[in-house]
């Protein structure tokens, strides 16, 4: 349990540092019109968003050894936290300033996680049909479909809805992790319609974040993601999955899951880049 601990928090670290180099990427490049792929392929020219996609690559390795043996619930509050990641180093590398609601938001996000922690309980492994597979594939077929009309949407309503799309995306990708074959070997995973699932939406949340980055401020498409992302699969981890606090923790455990989503909304804004700190961060590489 404690390794998996470990690696929730190195993923949150990790989505951290790419969301600061994704943003910057994101916001020297060529808006969008609608849900266009060609976006990933002038994005595909920064090397500050390949190295953020490296980053994020890793951040989701270490999630997947996490929902091998956590609770959802566990796991995606402690991801959430990734913008505690973010305003810290905002406020170290791009001289972003953290105001007092900031550092409030950071310790309430580490009293949240800490409250989950003490709450957590060693995942049993629990048998599921293959029903639940194909659930996790229609579900990203599905979303895959309603992100096309809402990629269409201007402003400040599209960011939100581009957003909430990802954070269903990543939602579904962290219960396709949890769900997929134990022991996992070649054979099980490409046999499982879990596994596309979990490609599909993960291909769909990073085209509609990036695109949803470009439409409004990071803040509303930020917003909405980590309140799906963290909700969404925590639901379904207690509802049909079996995931469990400790027993006689189950209070505790609400309440440090949904004060480190609070902590983490809070925290929200500092997905964005500011005007002066990419100047700051164009003029160092120069």
């Amino acid at each position: 349990m404690v390794l998996g601990l470990l690696g929730a928090l190195g993923s949150a670290l990790g989505y951290g540092v790419a969301s600061v180099l994704q943003a910057l990427a994101v916001r020297r490049t060529a808006p969008a019109e609608g849900l266009d792929v060609r976006l990933m392929v002038r994005l595909s020219r920064s090397w500050l968003y390949l190295l953020g996609l490296a980053v994020d690559g890793l951040a989701f390795l270490l999630s997947l050894a996490a929902l091998r043996s956590l609770p959802l619930f566990v796991v995606q509050s402690i991801v959430a936290s990734f913008l505690a990641v973010t305003a810290v180093l905002g406020a170290l590398v791009l001289k972003m300033p953290l105001r007092r609601a900031d550092k409030i938001g950071i310790a309430v996000v580490i009293v949240g996680l800490v409250l989950v922690a003490l709450s957590a309980a060693e995942d049993k492994t629990v048998e599921t049909t293959r029903s639940v597979s194909w659930g996790v594939l229609v579900a990203a077929v599905l979303l895959t479909a309603a992100a096309v009309p809402l990629a269409r949407i201007r402003g400040a309503t599209g960011a939100a809805a581009l957003g909430g799309v990802a954070g269903l995306g990543y939602g579904v990708v962290a219960v396709a992790t949890r769900v997929l074959p134990s022991p996992l070997t070649v054979g099980g995973v490409l046999t499982d319609p879990a596994t596309y699932g979990l490609v599909l939406c993960a291909a769909v949340a990073l085209l509609t974040y990036s695109t949803a980055m470009q439409r409004g401020s990071v803040t509303l498409a930020t917003a909405p993601l980590v309140v799906l992302e963290t909700v969404v699969p925590a639901a379904v981890g207690l509802l049909l999955l079996g995931d469990r606090p400790r027993p006689g923790w189950g209070a505790v455990a609400a309440a440090g899951f949904i004060i480190a989503v609070a902590g983490a909304l809070s925290l929200a804004r500092h997905g964005e880049i500011q005007p002066q700190a990419a100047t700051l961060e164009g003029a160092s590489r120069s």
